[in-house]
């Protein structure tokens, strides 16, 4: 794992703490499926819902690869999908370099693709698309739904075993004030945060 990613993670293990009983409560389900799982060797697939697929679900793909592989955890495989697609939100994308990951593109003007390096062989592809996409897994993986809207909008979700809401405030209400950077690094160290912690209780 990149150093500075490695440094981020390991400083956020001591704010487990911070993370209120109730919230702890619906995390434990998450880790309860992926112990599942892992216990019967098969595979973890993990998809973070949204509704336009642009920030908090792609933030919630990426932090779960990353917690996955600083745990140890194998065979885990993440995805994010909206009731929309959009693009992966540049604001979103800059949280993340500057917390030091390597992102590349493919170049397209709409929608393009990214690959998010947090290793020199660890990464994950992150575009918009909606949760049902043929990227996506059609069975067996847990939904988990990062905003109100996709819990609302998406009433049901074909082949899903778990389905949990993990809602986050959207720092898109903070784009183009003062305030923008810091809420979408706020936003990143939260999910971050509840990632590591989801993964740390699986044994």
């Amino acid at each position: 794992m990149y150093t500075n990613i490695q440094s981020f993670c390991d400083n956020l293990i001591p704010l487990f703490s911070e993370i209120p009983e109730e919230r702890k409560q619906l995390l434990q389900k998450i880790s309860n499926y992926i112990q599942t799982k892992k216990d019967g060797n098969q595979p973890i697939n993990l998809v973070y819902v949204c509704t336009h697929n642009s920030r908090r679900s792609h933030f919630g793909q990426v932090w779960a690869a990353v917690a996955a592989h600083y745990f140890g955890v194998k065979n885990v495989f993440t995805f994010s999908g909206g009731t929309e697609a959009t693009a992966f939100n540049p604001n979103a994308i800059n949280a993340l370099r500057n917390i030091d990951f390597e992102i590349m593109d493919d170049g397209q003007t709409i929608n393009p693709t990214y690959i998010v390096k947090f290793a020199d062989d660890a990464y994950t592809t992150c575009f918009s698309k909606v949760y049902n996409h043929p990227a996506n897994p059609q069975q067996n993986f847990a939904a988990i739904m990062t905003c109100s809207d996709a819990e609302q909008n998406c009433p049901f979700i074909l082949g899903v075993e778990l389905r949990i809401g993990t809602t986050y405030n959207d720092p898109k209400v903070f784009d183009k004030t003062p305030q923008q950077d810091a809420a979408y690094t706020e936003r990143a160290t939260q999910i971050a945060l509840e990632c590591l912690y989801v993964f740390s209780l699986v044994k």
